[in-house]
């Protein structure tokens, strides 16, 4: 393209040189411009790590999915219909980050418990979005997923949910804590659509095999749910894909 420009210039009359200098003069404006976007930092936003989701936080939530007003969170959402991926638990917004410009076609949306934490990551899209339009695909609401879920989704809108790096809760009297239940699951299936997938990961290394055997049990012995097993022919792709999830361990 530059070859190009450059050899139109050469042929062209001063005049219409002139109007590409401008156009130029545009685009290096516009470049700083963008260059200057103001990113959170996360040392601005930091916050315990846990949080209880079984206390009386207040929270903002629609009585059903048909009276949520999605414009501030989603700009271009169109239909919450749109909306098919969610990430319970979406931390720091790594994994939004990452699926946003895979997936330009598709509305998605973070739960994140967890004050400065959620106001970080609604930071960061808005920076981002000022870079590149194709962010406005994504965004994060501070909700409860424990409580909430189908507040937000209508029966079986969802394709892909993602619960990864969720909080172990290591002492057994906690483990009602823990995001993954029996009680949860029949919620996920119901906002989930037949077929729909969930991902699950964890790395809290002395814990791992404890954390990782607990959702594999609950959700294979769920009757709604069964274990994903990808044909040859998707193998590759979907390890792509799920080594850009564990990249985005925020």
């Amino acid at each position: 393209y530059n070859e190009y420009k450059s050899y139109l210039r050469m042929i062209m009359t001063p005049a219409t040189e002139s109007r590409d200098t401008t156009d130029e003069s545009r685009d290096t404006m516009e470049r700083s411009r963008v260059s200057h976007v103001k990113h959170p930092k996360k040392r601005n936003y930091r916050q315990r790590a846990h949080s209880n989701p079984l206390s009386d936080h207040v929270f903002e939530y629609p009585v059903c999915p048909e009276t949520m007003d999605w414009s501030d969170i989603l700009p271009a959402l169109k239909s919450p219909d749109q909306i098919k991926f969610c990430d319970v638990g979406c931390g720091y917004g790594g994994l939004l980050v990452t699926l946003s410009p895979m997936f330009p076609d598709v509305h998605m949306i973070g739960f994140e418990i967890r004050v400065k934490v959620s106001d970080y990551v609604n930071d960061r899209f808005k920076a981002l979005r000022k870079e590149n339009p194709v962010y406005n695909n994504a965004g994060v609401i501070r909700t409860n997923a424990m409580k909430y879920l189908p507040n937000f989704f209508k029966k079986g809108q969802l394709e892909k949910m993602f619960i990864l790096y969720p909080d172990p809760h290591f002492k057994k009297s906690k483990h009602k804590w823990r995001i993954v239940s029996e009680g949860l699951l029949a919620e996920y299936a119901y906002v989930l659509k037949t077929g729909g997938l969930v991902y699950t990961v964890t790395v809290v290394k002395e814990a791992c095999t404890t954390v990782h055997d607990w959702m594999v049990d609950h959700f294979q012995n769920f009757p709604l749910f069964e274990r994903h097993h990808d044909p040859e022919d998707k193998l590759r792709e979907r390890e792509r894909d799920r080594e850009r999830m564990r990249d985005s361990d925020e």
